[in-house]
């Protein structure tokens, strides 16, 4: 985009959000300069979590979700009384789709003595038919909270971030099939080719990956995990596999090293790494300074939905709160 362009959008959201009393919070996958807008008016960039934890706690009438759709849903389950708009609302995910709540559902039912634990990156309909909702963050120790007290478990919908929590805690869990579009193109071969190239170079894998990559990390951690890890490892070069997103907050945070993307496609691809969610793409400034003009975009949630999933959700934020403090 022209840069003159570009900051004149820039300059509208910031007075359309002052105008409609509303904050912008988005993920760390969104747009670079998406992240930037909400930096800049005093919003927030973060993981699917804290963006809960932040839009329960501001002030903000409205807020603006700028990510996928099953962050909207939580932000307005959990802060019925405000308005929730997005850019979009076409904006979803491959795990959101993997996981149909009729299918789930019906699976569920045929293991009733199993604890129903569901990543964040589902359906208000499928967060309601759980008994806890988890982010890469704290889903490990959910998981061990919930084995300590002698519980089996149903796991959905990612099916890789499930293997590697069942291969840490060693937990009984019946698996769902689904995965993460981005996270399960990355390649092992790939990385292996470019520690050749960058021998001194550290790996971030977020657990979303094949199992064969994840085996290849020295670090593996949530967004924000990764980003302190970042920070914090002595390399000076690292070689990322998440979502490219994630390099705004890394570069803030470590400023002096160098980030690499860890490749999704065989030598033979025309994109060596196509490591950006492509729903996330749609989170753009034009259709963000349209959906404030109009007031458009805004997310409703079924109230019956809404209550039944607040119990997972509300578990979710306090052991969080608890593993803080």
């Amino acid at each position: 985009m022209d840069p003159a362009r570009k900051l004149a959008l820039k300059d509208e959201v910031k007075s359309l959000l002052k105008e409609r009393d509303a904050v912008l919070v988005a993920h760390y996958y969104t747009p670079d300069v998406i992240q930037e807008l909400a930096e800049e008016t005093g919003g927030c960039v973060s993981d699917s979590l804290e963006m809960a934890r932040f839009g329960n706690q501001h002030e903000a009438s409205t807020l603006l979700v700028a990510g996928v759709r099953f962050m909207g849903e939580t932000a307005k389950i959990l802060t019925p009384n405000k308005r929730v708009i997005m850019p979009t609302l076409e904006a979803t995910c491959s795990l959101d789709l993997g996981c149909p709540v009729d299918e789930f559902s019906a699976f569920c039912d045929q293991h009733p003595d199993r604890e129903v634990v569901v990543y964040a990156n589902t359906s208000a309909a499928v967060k309601a038919r759980a008994d806890w909702v988890v982010t890469s963050s704290i889903a490990l120790q959910v998981v061990e909270h919930l084995m300590d007290q002698g519980k089996k478990l149903i796991w959905a919908p990612d099916k890789h971030l499930g293997s590697y929590i069942q291969e840490q805690t060693g937990a009984d869990m019946l698996m769902w099939d689904a995965a993460c579009i981005v996270h399960e193109e990355f390649k092992a071969k790939g990385i292996v080719e470019l520690k050749r190239v960058y021998p001194d170079a550290a790996v971030l894998v977020h657990p979303e990956s094949p199992s064969s990559v994840v085996a290849m990390a020295d670090v593996v951690g949530s967004t924000s995990q990764l980003i302190q890890a970042a920070k914090t490892l002595p390399n000076e070069m690292l070689i990322v596999a998440t979502d490219r997103g994630i390099f705004h907050k890394m570069r803030q945070a470590a400023p002096g090293k160098q980030f690499i993307e860890a490749p999704t496609g065989g030598t033979g691809a025309t994109c060596r790494s196509c490591a950006h969610c492509p729903w996330m793409a749609l989170n753009e400034l034009e259709v963000m300074v349209d959906t404030l003009k109009a007031g458009s975009n805004e997310v409703q949630v079924d109230p019956e939905l809404a209550r039944k999933a607040m119990i997972p959700l509300q578990r979710m934020l306090q052991f969080s709160a608890e593993q803080v403090v």
